[in-house]
Order: structure tokens, then C-alpha cells, then sequence
């Protein structure tokens, strides 16, 4: 697949720029750590065959053998994880975190998905067209894959690299971070990003993802970091900058999520998340894409919910619906 960008960050890190067709992320960013024995891929790309080709290629190029390459993924979505499968060699490792795996093996996850999202106002006619077009459900792994799991403290070693797992739910509930303590670099998977958001949602109303997201900014705010390598787009460099401005962005969001509940009176999170600005070029909310409309609900959803737990709002049901109202 010709134009591929592979990029040497420092010796033995490579970057490799997974492309995402047709996806707002663009691409993916696929690291591959060399050791003198070993090697590491941090995390995958989707797997679609676009992906597959790329991630080959730079594979091929950097002269990588998968048969001495191990695989660390830092959160479940398929974006990051979608090519694990193909990738590992069967005397190779896959690290994983034992919060998402669970979630994936989930025996009815995706009914599951469907029930609880009509519960938050996700038109009935809609959900069966946004469970099929997910990426989740298109370009996760075909084959079951058998993780050696990974906690907060952990450490795994690549040559001369020593990298902690840093537990960082939020972004994901089991989201893991790699940390290199003598070089200062911070693999940050979704938790951080340079040049855009990371989506904060859930489905689950006794979940609190923003809540435990903002703790994690604040824990990896006061490491030592140099250099953090995302999971999409450009690299930082000053992480606690970064940090301020998504901490604000997303105070930003919960005023604006406050003021259309008091404003509207009782809302679900469908009906916020069509008041809520995006960054969408389109004529209005009916003219978002489906599968942009579903991520935006989720979102609303952990913002109404953080709210909850602040005290500002509460829940009531009205039939199979919940609705949040100022208190």
C-alpha cells in the first residue's frame, strides 16, 4: 500500500500511521518499540483491509519478525485493537487489561448495547442500523485471542526499555497507558490526545467514566513526562498543558449540558446531545450521521451523569425512559 507513513521517532520507536477510511480519526497511530530480542507493537489499527496492508508494510519496511514481536493493546475499541489477531504469532504475547476483555467477552453485549441505549431516548427505529454500522461490531478481531493481562504497576521490558502499565479508565473502562520512567515517555493511548478530544461515553447509567477520566488526568498530570505518543494524531510535548485544555473543554461541556436541562426541563441523553454543539459541518442535528449521533448520546450521557453525581441534576423515569432535571 503505497504511501504509508512510517515515522522514526527516536532509535528503536517507530511510528506507523494506520489509515481509518472514511473515519473523523483519520488514522491511527501503531508504535513499535525494537528490542534486542524482542519487540513490541503498541496497538493495531481496524481490521479492514486497509489497515491490514498498512500495518504490513511497515512491518516489512522496519524488517520486523512477528514471530519475536508481542502485541500490548491499550483499550478494547476497534480502532486499537481490530488487528491483534492477525498481528500475533502463536509464540508471541498479547497484553490486554482485564476491565475490557470482560466487556468483550460479554455473551450479549451488543443487545445489551440496544436495550440500554433506547433506555436514554436513541430512536427505536435507528438502533438496529447503528449496532450494524458500528465500527465495534464491522472491524473487531474474527478470533478469539488469548491475553496475558495486565494490571496498574505492572512492568514489561523491550531491550533497553522498562515500561509501567498506568491504569487510566475513563476513555475506556480499563483503558492502560505504558510509561518509560528513564526515557519520560508516556504511551498514552486515548487518554491524551494532541489535536482532538477524546470521546468520554457511556450506556451505563451507575457508570461515572468522566469522573474517573478527570482523576486520571490529575494522576498522570503530576508525572515526570517528556514526550507522550497517542494513540491518534500529533505527538506532545507538554502534557500538562494538554491536560488544562481537555479538563477545560470538558468543563466547558458540562456548563452547556446544565444549562439545556434547565433551560428545556426534563431531557434524555438523545434529546441533549441534539442541543449540544459539535464540531460537525452539517445543516443541523438531522443531518448528522448516524453513527455521529450515537457517539454524541454517549457522550451526553456521561456528562448528564457526572452532573449527577455533583449534585446539580437528578434522574426520573418516565415509562422505559430516563430523563435527568436540574435539582
Amino acid at each position: 500500500m503505497a504511501g504509508t507513513i512510517i515515522e522514526q521517532i527516536r532509535p528503536d520507536l517507530h511510528r506507523t500511521e494506520v489509515p481509518l477510511p472514511r473515519n473523523p480519526l483519520k488514522a491511527t497511530n501503531s508504535y513499535l518499540i525494537k528490542g534486542d530480542e524482542r519487540n513490541l507493537i503498541i496497538d493495531t489499527g481496524m481490521n479492514r483491509e486497509e489497515c491490514r496492508m498498512a500495518i504490513m508494510e511497515a512491518l516489512e519496511q522496519l524488517e520486523v519478525d512477528l514471530a519475536k514481536t508481542d502485541i500490548f493493546v491499550t483499550h478494547l475499541h476497534t480502532d486499537h485493537i481490530g488487528l491483534v489477531d492477525v498481528l500475533l504469532h502463536k509464540d508471541a504475547t498479547a497484553y490486554f487489561n482485564q476491565p475490557d476483555a470482560e466487556i468483550l467477552s460479554h455473551d450479549n453485549l451488543w443487545q445489551l448495547v440496544c436495550s440500554l441505549s433506547g433506555q436514554h431516548g436513541f430512536p427505536a427505529e435507528e438502533v438496529e442500523s447503528a449496532i450494524d454500522s458500528h465500527p465495534g461490531q464491522r472491524y473487531s478481531p474474527e478470533n478469539e485471542v488469548d491475553y496475558t493481562m495486565v494490571r496498574d504497576g505492572d512492568v514489561i521490558r523491550y531491550g533497553r526499555f522498562e515500561l509501567h502499565c498506568v491504569a487510566t479508565p475513563g476513555h475506556s473502562r480499563g483503558h492502560t497507558c505504558l510509561y518509560e520512567p528513564n526515557l519520560k515517555w508516556f504511551f498514552s493511548g486515548d487518554h491524551i490526545l494532541g489535536d482532538i478530544t477524546p470521546n468520554i461515553s457511556t450506556w451505563l447509567v451507575e457508570a461515572n467514566p468522566l469522573g474517573e477520566y478527570f482523576q486520571n488526568l490529575d494522576r498522570v498530570d503530576r508525572m515526570d513526562i517528556d514526550l507522550v505518543l497517542p494513540g491518534h494524531r500529533s505527538l506532545i510535548t507538554d502534557h500538562s498543558k494538554r491536560i488544562r485544555e481537555l479538563k477545560e473543554h470538558h468543563r466547558q461541556r458540562l456548563d452547556e449540558v446544565l444549562a439545556i436541562v434547565r433551560k428545556n426541563g426534563p431531557c434524555n441523553a438523545f434529546e441533549t446531545a441534539s442541543q449540544m454543539t459539535w464540531d460537525l459541518v452539517a445543516e443541523g442535528w438531522e443531518d448528522y450521521p448516524l453513527m455521529q449521533k450515537w457517539f454524541a448520546t454517549g457522550e451526553a450521557l456521561a456528562h448528564l451523569r457526572f452532573l449527577e453525581v455533583e449534585g446539580k441534576l437528578k434522574r426520573k423515569m418516565a415509562g422505559e425512559v430516563m430523563y435527568f432535571l436540574a435539582v
